[in-house]
C-alpha cells in the first residue's frame, strides 16, 4: 500500500497561519505586540463606541473585537489587516436590524446577532466557490459615494448624543427634523463634554504626536500615546462624570457593562428572520469585503506581499461567524486601524490575536470602569473618526473626468442620505452595474487608416492617415456580446450607406476578447446584408481563442471574405488593382 505525500503547500493555502507561524521569530513577536498594544489602545473605545452606533449594548462591540480576530488571523491573508467594527458596517446593521424590531429590545439584538452568523455564511460561500471578483462589480466612485454618504448620516446620528436630546431616523431630513424638534431640550453639560471630547480628539489626531516629536520624545512612544487620545478622553470624562455627579444632573451614561467572557450560543434560526436578513447581509457582506480587501491589498503592496481575495472571503466569512456565535454583530476590516497597524510594525495576523487578548482583558477587567461614562463623549469618538471617510471632492474629480460617474456618484449620495443606507447600497449595486451595461454597449467604434510609412493604423479623425475609397475597416474597442451586438450592426449599415463605391469591409478585431451568441448572430446578420449589397465582409487581427469559437460555428464557411492575420495585411490585399477577366 502506498501513501500519498501530504500536501503542505496546498494546505497552507486554505490555512495561511502554517505559511508565516513557520518563519514566526522573536523579533516578530516583538513588532506584532507593540502594534497590537497601539491598536487594542485604539480599539476599546471604538469597539464601545460602534455598537452605540449600531445601537447595540456596549458590551457587545468588545464582543466582536475578539473571536473574529483571532478566526482572522488563522484564516486571512493580509499580514497587516485589523478586523473588527467599523462605522459604515455598523450603520447598515443599525439600519437591518431595526427593519426587525424596536431598538434596545431583544429581539433588535438577537437581529444583529443573527445578522453576523448570516453575513459570515454568505462570506464563506462566496470564497469556497471563488466569488470574489463580483466585488468587481462595484465600482469605486460608487463605493466613495456611498462611504461619504454614509459618513455624513453616522455624524449626524450621532449629535444626539452631544446635545444630550433624544432623536433618530435612517434618513438625513429624518435625522435633521428630530434635532431641529429637540434642540430645545439641550443638556448644556453634555453639550460642553461632547464638543470638549470632538475638539480634543481632533487636535490629538492632528497636532499631538508632532508635538510630542518636537519635544524629544521617540517615535514609537509618540505614536503610542497619540493613539491614546481617546482612551484618555474616556478615562477623564469617566472620572469627571463619575466625582462631579454629572449623570444626576441629565447627563446620559453607558451604565453597566456585563464583566466577563463573550457568551457562546447559536443565533436565532428562524426561517422568517433569516428571510428578512438575508438581503442585508448580503450588502453588508458586499460592501465590508470591498472595504477589506481594497486596504488590504494596499497595506500589502507597501511590503511588496500579495493578498488572495477568495481566502480573504474565507478569514472574513470565519470572524463573521464566530462573531455570531460570541454575541458579536458583523465586523470587516477598518481603514483607520489596519493603517494604525501597518504603520506599528505588524509583521503577521498574529498582532490581530494579540489585540483580541488585550479586549479580552479588557472584557473582564475593564467593564466596571466604564458605567459612568457619557455617552457624548462616545459620540464624539464616532463623528472624529467617520468625518475623515467625507471625501466630497469625489463630486467634482468624477464631473471632470466622467459625466457618467458623476451622476452615478451623485445618485449613490443623494439616495443614501435622503432614503436610507440600504436602498443607497442598493442602488450603488444596480448602478454600478448598469454603468458597465450602458459602456460597453455603446462601445468605441472607429474607422481607421494607414499612418504612412508604417504599418500601424489609427483613427481617421484624430491622425492623418491613408485610406481607399472601396475599403472601410472599423475597429472595435470592445468585446462584443448581447448588449452592444446591434449597436455594431447600426454603425456599419450607416457607414456603408453613402456614395462612396465600397467594396470590401473590415472589422479589425485586435480589441475584442469574446464574441458570443448574440454578437455571432449579428455578425451573420451584417455578412449577409453587406453580400447582398455586394459588399464582402473581412476580419483581421482576431485573438486565437475567439478564432477558436468562430470555428465552431457555421460563420466562418458563410464569410464572404477572409480573415487576415494582421490589419496592414487586409489593407495590402484589398487596396491593389484587380485583373480585369
Amino acid at each position: 500500500m502506498s501513501f500519498r505525500p501530504f500536501d503542505t503547500k496546498a494546505l497552507s493555502r486554505h490555512l495561511p497561519i502554517l505559511g508565516w507561524a513557520r518563519v514566526y521569530t522573536p523579533d516578530t513577536l516583538t513588532s506584532d505586540l507593540v502594534a497590537a498594544l497601539i491598536v487594542t489602545i485604539m480599539l476599546i473605545p471604538q469597539s464601545l463606541a460602534y455598537a452605540l452606533l449600531a445601537g447595540l449594548p456596549p458590551e457587545m462591540g468588545l464582543y466582536a473585537s475578539i473571536l473574529p480576530l483571532i478566526a482572522y488571523a488563522i484564516f486571512g491573508t493580509s499580514r497587516a489587516l485589523a478586523v473588527g467594527p467599523v462605522a459604515v458596517v455598523s450603520l447598515m446593521t443599525a439600519a437591518a436590524a431595526g427593519n426587525i424590531a424596536a431598538q434596545g429590545s431583544m429581539g433588535y439584538i438577537a437581529a444583529a446577532i443573527a445578522l453576523a452568523f448570516i453575513s459570515g455564511l454568505i462570506l464563506l460561500a462566496m470564497g469556497v466557490f471563488r466569488l470574489g471578483f463580483l466585488a468587481n462589480f462595484l465600482s469605486h466612485p460608487v463605493i466613495a459615494g456611498f462611504i461619504t454618504a454614509s459618513g455624513i448620516l453616522i455624524a449626524a446620528s450621532q449629535l444626539k448624543h452631544v446635545l444630550g436630546i433624544p432623536g433618530g431616523g435612517h434618513t438625513l431630513p429624518e435625522l435633521l427634523d428630530s434635532l431641529a424638534r429637540g434642540i430645545g431640550q439641550t443638556n448644556p453639560i453634555t453639550l460642553v463634554i461632547g464638543v470638549t471630547a470632538i475638539g480634543f480628539l481632533f487636535w490629538v489626531r492632528k497636532g499631538l504626536k508632532p508635538l510630542l516629536l518636537a519635544r524629544g520624545m521617540r517615535p514609537r512612544l509618540a505614536d503610542i500615546l497619540a493613539k491614546a487620545g481617546p482612551v484618555a478622553a474616556v478615562a477623564v470624562s469617566t472620572f469627571s462624570v463619575w466625582a462631579l455627579g454629572l449623570h444626576d444632573r441629565g447627563v446620559a451614561i453607558v451604565g453597566e457593562v456585563p464583566q466577563g467572557l463573550p457568551p457562546f450560543a447559536l443565533p436565532a434560526f428562524d426561517p422568517g428572520l433569516w428571510g428578512q436578513l438575508f438581503v442585508p447581509a448580503l450588502l453588508i457582506s458586499i460592501i465590508g469585503f470591498v472595504e477589506s480587501v481594497s486596504v488590504a491589498q494596499t497595506l500589502a503592496a507597501k511590503r511588496r506581499q500579495r493578498i488572495t481575495p477568495d481566502q480573504e472571503l474565507v478569514g472574513l466569512g470565519a470572524s463573521n461567524i464566530v462573531a455570531g456565535l460570541s454575541g458579536g454583530y458583523p465586523v470587516t476590516g477598518g481603514f483607520a486601524r489596519s493603517v494604525v497597524n501597518f504603520d506599528a510594525g505588524a509583521e503577521t495576523p498574529a498582532a490581530g490575536a494579540f489585540t483580541a487578548l488585550g479586549i479580552l482583558l479588557a472584557a473582564l477587567l475593564l467593564t466596571p470602569l466604564l458605567h459612568f461614562l457619557p455617552k457624548a463623549v462616545l459620540a464624539a469618538t464616532i463623528i472624529v473618526a467617520v468625518l475623515s471617510l467625507v471625501d466630497l471632492t469625489i463630486l467634482k474629480r468624477s464631473w471632470t473626468y466622467s459625466r457618467i460617474d458623476f451622476a452615478a456618484v451623485a445618485a449613490t449620495i443623494a439616495l443614501t442620505l435622503l432614503a436610507g443606507v440600504e436602498i443607497g447600497v442598493s442602488a450603488g449595486v444596480g448602478l454600478s452595474i448598469l454603468m458597465h451595461l450602458y459602456t460597453t454597449s455603446r462601445p468605441h467604434v472607429a474607422e481607421v487608416g494607414l499612418v504612412p510609412g508604417t504599418q500601424h493604423f489609427r483613427n481617421i479623425l484624430r491622425h492623418r492617415v491613408e485610406t481607399h475609397p472601396t475599403l472601410l475597416t472599423i475597429r472595435i474597442d470592445e468585446s462584443l456580446y448581447f448588449a452592444n451586438a446591434a449597436f455594431l450592426q447600426d454603425k456599419i449599415y450607416d457607414r456603408v450607406v453613402c456614395d462612396q463605391p465600397i467594396s470590401d469591409v473590415v472589422l479589425m478585431c485586435s480589441a475584442v476578447n469574446e464574441i458570443d451568441m448574440s454578437a455571432l448572430e449579428s455578425l451573420e446578420a451584417v455578412n449577409t446584408r453587406l453580400h447582398e449589397m455586394e459588399i464582402r465582409l473581412h476580419l483581421s487581427e482576431v485573438k486565437g481563442p475567439v478564432m477558436d469559437r468562430l470555428k465552431r460555428s457555421h460563420f466562418l464557411d458563410e464569410l464572404t471574405g477572409e480573415v487576415f492575420l494582421s490589419q496592414y495585411d487586409a489593407f495590402r490585399a484589398l487596396t491593389k488593382p484587380r485583373a480585369v477577366a
